[in-house]
């Protein structure tokens, strides 16, 4: 993706040099970090998993970040991905006569305080419908790369336009219908994340439009949109897969639904709780 030289947001937290407080609900171990991806990477709901239980000690100082050159382009990145969501969501929310909110990005290191609760680098890259924030440890690069064999920039960029789909999700109230109890089925939170998959694509389609996707771009997020489907990560996990179980959508639901979006390039037309085929 061509980024460098081009307008950065003004809506990054940066939080790496802060610790936080207080324990949290997150599990350690293989089977911990294992249940934690299954249910919350990219955009899962971090309320269900994430401790509510807020920080009870003063622990976030402002110390060094010691910032590699690699995470400081890793960061600049991020940010520049979120500069084109902006310029997206804006433009589309005029179109429809309102006003989009841009959200903030959290950058962090190993665990964070979000107003869902504490989290660490574990559950991944999440949104919090509550603060209206993105967070991403950067180390989620590596991990993208190595653990999903998902290279390359572009993966990173439908990462976070996935979480920023949630956020127009939040703001739009897309998926609000169901009931209470609809919303705590498997079937819902899948439908849910392949919505956001779908609103990557759209802003992708305009990134394509204004000419900064570069060969292989859209190969990238496809690749990662398919090794982040709950049937390759279960089948990598346990050598088997749950469907029952899953929480946001095979490998080739999220492809599509992230393809679709990238053709069509509208909000319309991503209705996954009408879709009778996912």
């Amino acid at each position: 993706m061509i980024w460098k030289g081009r307008r950065q947001s003004t809506n990054v937290e940066d939080r790496r040099g802060m610790g936080v407080g207080g324990k949290t609900m997150i599990g350690g171990g293989i089977g911990g970090v294992i249940i934690l991806i299954l249910f919350t990477l990219l955009g899962g709901n971090p309320g269900d998993i994430i401790s509510n239980t807020p920080s009870n000690t003063n622990s976030n100082l402002n110390v060094s970040k010691d910032e590699s050159a690699q995470e400081k382009e890793q960061a600049g990145f991020v940010s520049v991905v979120l500069a084109d969501t902006e310029d997206v969501w804006s433009d589309e929310f005029k179109k429809r006569g309102l006003t989009y909110e841009n959200p903030k990005l959290v950058l962090y290191r190993g665990s964070v305080q979000s107003a869902c609760g504490s989290a660490s680098s574990a559950v991944g890259p999440f949104y919090c419908p509550a603060d209206h924030k993105l967070y991403i440890d950067l180390s989620f690069y590596e991990e993208l790369k190595q653990k999903f064999q998902a290279p390359g920039d572009f993966a990173i960029a439908y990462v976070i336009a996935h979480e920023v789909g949630h956020h127009v999700q939040t703001l739009l109230h897309l998926g609000d219908q169901p009931s209470a109890a609809e919303k705590r089925t498997n079937e819902y939170s899948v439908r849910f994340e392949l919505q956001a998959d779908y609103l990557a694509g759209v802003w992708a389609h305009y990134a394509e439009g204004k000419g900064y996707l570069e060969k292989g771009d859209l190969e990238e997020a496809l690749n990662a949109a398919k090794a982040v489907g709950d049937d390759n990560i279960q089948k990598k996990a346990q050598g088997y897969v749950v469907p029952e179980s899953f929480t946001h959508g095979t490998s080739e639901q999220r492809k599509r639904w992230f393809n679709k979006g990238f053709e069509n390039g509208t909000i319309e037309g991503g209705d996954t709780f009408k879709a009778a085929n996912l």
